[in-house]
């Protein structure tokens, strides 16, 4: 007789406990109280680390069943040779733009990916020129490129928006084109900034093989529209140098910082939406701090991760927190003006640098910019410009950016020195509160009353060696380009797609990926109906 086995199995394992397959099939076998001879073969889906109260352990999910491994597992259908005529056009080769373009060429369906950068391998000279030598290419840095801004910016794959898509299906993609498979099991993937350039490029290379088309260097800067009635219609976007591209559909896959589109968005009367945003400082530490805060005794563990944390904390309903956590990590220049400082982090597969850092920001309402007397559509651009020079002026130039001691920022004071740091273009020791509060919104207070919590709830958090380092202010769009619930086009505009971060639907590399996923099925729709 067959025992009826169930589908999956969980199981906690303490951090010496053995991982390979015999081990973990015996534990499996005496759980679900069988032989071990009467397992069929088993598959790890999915594997978390806890650390917490002093306890460290591995939580593993086992399936039994080869059906459950294939849905885990699997992508959807793969992309096909694709059809003219294209009418389709994606601004932005990032994960919306790229996901989209992939989508569509399940259905066959052919698409024009215009970007204004370089694809990802030849912009690596553009970040070593800002990092090294104090200069950003406005169309080509750590925003502006093949694979968007999250490709140089540590690969975090993990997100919250499981109801926007499929999140299963954008990893399998990933791992079909050269992301290591682990980013399947791991409850936090991660591919690293070394990694993921790779994976881009095969991606690209897949969908340019199947006839999709991809421009590089092709900066847009308006659309062109039909009048249809009492609506406008899109019918091609436009090219700086003159060219055009004819289009019946264009999806605006342009990111969180491409201020441009939204000034001339602005300008063409395309109707725009402040938002909520969050500004604020990466904060770094020795990663072994982190590590003995968050694993105690067990902190130099081999098989333990450099650890990561996650920080809130909420007052008169204004929010701050931690803002993609790189353990292992470093800060980088983030600037698309060359007389803005812009931070961000990032990470390399391993996470194996001596330090720590995340964004560490503020929660920036539309109605606190009013009262600050900004105005308009374009009132947080114009926000985050300010906190940006101000940067720029007090790291006194070449992208240098200003700095203080944890400590020294708690006491309202510059510090006499600063420790070691990744950024690479280097620090200026500074008055960091008053870069934050330059713009006219009060940002410092709220910060320090924060981190005065924080260390309270992560013992040594606030240390003489942790760093405050300014400003982080690219954390998400200021704006919002609204669209239809169930179309996903404008409202105003027919054949006008936004998506993504610049469209402020989306956040992060997975949630922009599937929200381009998202669009490109409405509209591989509506061109298969049509005939």
């Amino acid at each position: 007789m067959t025992r009826s086995l169930p589908a999956k199995v969980s199981l906690d394992l303490g951090l010496d406990d053995p991982e390979d397959d015999e081990s973990l099939a015996q534990r499996v076998a005496r759980k679900v109280g069988c032989a071990r001879e009467e397992l069929p073969q088993i598959t790890v889906i999915r594997r978390t680390l806890d650390a917490r109260r002093g306890k460290t352990t591995f939580h593993v999910e086992v399936a039994l069943d080869p059906g459950l491994v294939a849905s885990e597992f699997s992508a959807g259908p793969m992309p096909k040779e694709v059809r003219l005529p294209c009418r389709v056009v994606i601004v932005g080769d990032g994960p919306a733009g790229l996901f989209c373009a992939y989508a569509l060429a399940r259905h066959g369906v052919a698409c024009t990916v215009v970007d204004r950068g370089k694809q990802v391998r030849p912009r690596r000279l553009d970040l070593v020129s800002v990092q090294r030598m104090g200069h950003v290419d406005a169309d080509s840095n750590y925003c502006f490129f093949e694979g968007g801004a999250g490709t140089y910016s540590d690969g975090k794959l993990y997100t919250r928006s499981n109801k926007r898509g499929n999140v299963r299906d954008v990893l399998a993609i990933l791992a079909n084109h050269g992301a290591p498979s682990s980013i399947l099991t791991e409850a936090r993937p991660h591919i690293g900034s070394n990694r993921l350039p790779k994976v881009i490029t095969a991606l690209r290379e897949r969908l340019e093989s199947l006839g999709v088309t991809f421009r590089f260097g092709a900066k847009v800067i308006g659309l062109e529209y039909v009048q249809r009635g009492a609506r406008r219609a899109v019918r091609a976007v436009r090219l700086e140098g003159g060219d055009g591209i004819d289009a019946d559909c264009v999806v605006l896959a342009t990111g969180h910082s491409a201020r441009d589109v939204y000034e001339w968005l602005e300008r063409e009367q395309v109707r725009l939406e402040a938002k909520p945003f969050a500004v604020g400082v990466r904060i770094e530490h020795p990663q072994s701090l982190i590590n003995r805060i968050q694993y105690g005794r067990f902190a130099t563990h081999p098989k333990l991760p450099n650890a990561d944390y996650h920080l809130a904390y909420t007052e008169d309903n204004r929010g701050v927190f931690s803002f993609c956590m790189c353990p292992g990590g470093f800060i980088v220049p983030a600037a698309t003006e060359e007389d803005g400082v812009v931070v961000n982090g990032m990470s390399l597969s391993r996470r194996d640098s001596p330090y720590a850092n995340s964004g560490m920001v503020v929660g920036v309402e539309p109605k606190f910019l009013a009262h600050a007397g900004y105005s308009g559509n374009l009132a947080g651009l114009e926000f985050q410009r300010r906190l940006e020079r101000a940067a720029y002026r007090a790291g006194g130039g070449a992208f240098r950016a200003p700095a203080v001691r944890v400590t020294d920022f708690m006491a309202g004071r510059i510090s006499k020195d600063l420790p070691e740091c990744s950024y690479q273009p280097g620090l200026q020791s500074a008055e960091l509160a008053a870069v934050l509060d330059s713009g006219g919104v009060p940002l410092s207070t709220c910060l320090r009353k924060a981190l005065g919590v924080f260390g309270e709830k992560m013992r040594g958090y606030v240390h003489p060696d942790a760093i405050l380092v300014g400003v982080e202010s690219r954390t998400s769009s200021p704006l919002r380009i609204p669209r239809d619930l169930e179309t996903l086009q404008h409202p105003d505009v027919d054949g006008l797609f936004p998506a993504g971060e610049g469209g402020g639907h989306a956040g992060g590399i997975v949630s922009a990926a599937m929200d381009g996923m998202r669009i490109a099925e409405v509209i591989a729709g509506a061109i298969v109906s049509s005939g």
